[in-house]
């Protein structure tokens, strides 16, 4: 839209084994060898607090930021462009959601207001109000039931709301020990993961019928630490076929959990990365449950973008991204893995190509 850089720095390691078997015996530089970038956008003027390709989409990103607005922009073909601007929030936008058929976006923003949009128009379609009017955190949609959608706000509430009538579900609504940070629904959509500013991590049954959560255990993770980020897999590996969190916590911690059939958690691994004051989200890759090894990928306030081995105790990091002028906050791949987009604190979203799928651009 309005920068193209065509070389970065970017760092692989020599321990790369991960990645090596992810490519199906490919080198680490054939493998995860990013070849500059595709593009980079800068039409907001302030943090950009989270970026998301559009579900099962190769070609559509979104971001929402602290201006207050949203962008929807297209990276492929080229060039790459903003298709348009959501504008109608008075305050930061915190985070945002794309729905399963990517014809509307969920937002949420410390106006204490829950938006959605039509993407095809750009129009607000729906604004709700927080029942309590606080900040809102977080929001997710229901993974199977898009009708039905969570927020988090800053006076601890979590709560179900209904899309097609506006207003929450009777039993929806639960009050955890802190702000609701992050939200996570397991691959069913029966169990929702809510990390607060506390350290805690909160589970939930969700009753499918009538939207009624149902408090099942708290966990702390870091006491006094907030947890800025949870992602929820059903399959991490062939090597491990389990369902785990990865939670992202503000003590310089990136922590891999394995959930038991009973709920509970059991640490697996934890990542070192650089965050105590800014959200940073991080995301499993998409496509590691159909190859060998496994890695995840996590922004961090040393302004990198950072890979790691999930099958390896030491030297875990695989590659690490440099370009960043700004706290990296937000990660994610499209769906083949052929692009991969961070945002920062100061506005910028860098679309990275990866050299092994220059084909699809």
């Amino acid at each position: 839209m309005k920068r193209v850089y065509d070389s970065i720095e970017v760092v692989p390691t020599k321990e790369a084994e991960a990645s090596r078997a992810m490519a199906g015996g490919k080198s680490v530089s054939e493998n995860y060898a990013f070849a500059g970038m595709h593009h980079i956008f800068d039409q907001h003027t302030d943090a950009v607090t989270s970026v998301k390709f559009a579900n099962d989409d190769k070609s559509r990103v979104a971001c929402s930021s602290v201006d207050g607005t949203l962008s929807v922009c297209q990276v492929i073909p080229p060039p790459a462009t903003v298709i348009c601007m959501l504008k109608g929030h008075s305050d930061a936008v915190s985070d945002f959601q794309w729905s399963l058929s990517n014809d509307i976006i969920l937002s949420v923003s410390f106006d204490g207001t829950a938006r959605l949009w039509n993407v095809a128009s750009g129009e607000c379609i729906r604004t709700i109000k927080d029942i309590t009017g606080a900040e809102l955190h977080s929001c997710l949609f229901h993974p199977l039931n898009n009708n039905m959608f969570v927020t988090g706000n800053s006076k601890c509430f979590v709560q179900i709301i209904n899309v097609s009538t506006g207003k929450g579900y009777k039993g929806g609504s639960c009050k955890i020990t802190g702000m609701a940070m992050s939200l996570a629904f397991d691959p069913t959509g029966r169990t929702l993961w809510v990390g607060d500013d506390k350290g805690s991590l909160s589970s939930f049954n969700v009753d499918l019928t009538n939207g009624k959560l149902i408090r099942t255990r708290r966990v702390s993770v870091c006491e006094g630490h907030a947890i800025t980020s949870i992602c929820a897999r059903a399959w991490v590996s062939r090597e491990a076929r389990e369902p785990s969190l990865l939670v992202n916590c503000a003590v310089n911690s990136l922590c891999l959990f394995r959930i038991s059939p009973d709920g509970s958690l059991k640490l697996k691994q934890r990542f070192s990365i650089r965050q105590k004051h800014a959200r940073v989200r991080s995301t499993f890759c998409p496509l590691m449950s159909f190859r060998q090894g496994a890695c995840v990928i996590s922004g961090s306030e040393d302004m990198c973008v950072y890979f790691f081995d999930i099958g390896k105790e030491k030297k875990a990091c695989v590659n690490k991204l440099l370009g960043h002028s700004a706290p990296v906050l937000d990660v994610c791949f499209n769906c083949d893995e052929s692009l991969l987009a961070s945002c920062d604190a100061q506005g910028m979203v860098i679309i990275w190509k990866r050299e092994g799928k220059q084909g699809v651009l």
